[in-house]
């Protein structure tokens, strides 16, 4: 079978598409035909040295997709060759074969096709678990939404006004602006360099916001904290763009609450993993939450898929084909 994966720590580069041999079939684990695979950042970092360490290359990269069960393994009563189901976190997704823990899945509905459940299950997720869970958004909230056009940032939109709030949108140019409001954003801000929270605190009668979702690096962090109200929620998400450094927390101002949020803790068990995937099919299927898949690549075009996420020229969700 043919898997992308990376030989060295580096650039895109490093990347390659090889012949693999096929996964067995082992106890607990079901093997998936995928139909696509998702890219995240979380990709670029294992790629640039932030995880994965441990695992010697070359390795396959790629922890999302959906696709067809085409065999389980002993002890697997849940799934059976045949379903249609989606994953979140499974190393070595980037290929024409996965093998998949059978509590790692789930089951997509028939009104939803796999290229949308792949675009769906880390960003979705991740994005649900801000919104809902982080700081749960009450009607009437204000929320600054950083990198509002791209994967994340275009969900969690959708799903800060499906429980009544106000979205500030901050994209990087005047051509994500039409596809951030298309999905709700309320106001949006074009901006590079970090000098987004004079126009935050204008648009809030100069009181700040109730909570920011930022996940765009250390470039944000202190506009992020100037356009917060006080008591507000600070939701740091992220690391392949950098933390903000050592902080000194009776500096904080506002009596603000600021905190680094991971999916893992939205999802840490097989029931709710299973319910909030649920949910995003439900509001999927409801025509409540659209999915923005803003590229597909063949596997052989793995490399161009990261370098187009890295240069911040994408939005949506990025997919690879195998």
């Amino acid at each position: 079978m043919k898997a992308v994966v990376m030989n060295g720590i580096g650039s895109s580069t490093q990347l390659a598409v090889v012949d693999r041999n096929v996964p067995s079939v082992t106890p607990g684990r079901v093997i998936v035909e995928p139909a696509a695979a998702g890219v995240n950042f979380m990709d670029i970092g294992v790629r640039q040295g932030m995880a994965w360490t441990t695992i010697p290359n070359p390795k396959v990269l790629g922890v999302e997709g959906a696709g067809r069960v085409i065999a389980v393994g002993e002890g697997v009563d849940t799934i059976a060759p045949g379903d249609r189901v989606a994953w979140v976190y499974e190393p070595g997704s980037y290929a024409e074969q996965v093998s998949v823990r059978a509590d790692a899945l789930v089951k997509i509905p028939d009104g939803i096709d796999d290229r949308t459940a792949a675009a769906v299950m880390m960003q979705g997720l991740t994005a649900s678990h801000f919104a809902t869970d982080f700081y749960p958004v009450q009607p009437g909230d204000i929320a600054l939404v950083h990198a509002a056009a791209g994967g994340v940032g275009l969900l969690l939109t959708q799903i800060i006004k499906l429980r009544g709030g106000t979205v500030i949108g901050r994209v990087s140019s005047e051509a994500k602006i039409a596809i951030a409001r298309e999905a709700g954003a309320d106001h949006v801000i074009v901006d590079r360099d970090g000098n987004f929270a004079d126009e935050v605190l204008r648009l809030t009668d100069e009181i700040g916001v109730n909570v920011v979702y930022d996940g765009s690096g250390p470039t944000t962090f202190d506009g992020s904290l100037k356009s917060l109200r006080r008591s507000g929620t600070f939701c740091w998400f992220g690391p392949v763009l950098g933390g903000p450094g050592p902080l000194d927390i009776m500096s904080l101002p506002k009596s603000i609450k600021i905190g680094y949020a991971t999916f893992f803790d939205h999802i840490h068990t097989t029931e709710l993993l299973c319910a909030h995937s649920q949910q995003l099919f439900d509001w999927i299927e409801s025509g409540d939450l659209k999915v923005n898949i803003g590229g597909t690549y063949p596997l052989s075009e793995a490399a161009k898929a990261h370098d187009d996420m890295e240069s911040r020229r994408t939005t949506g969700k990025l997919l690879l084909i195998p």
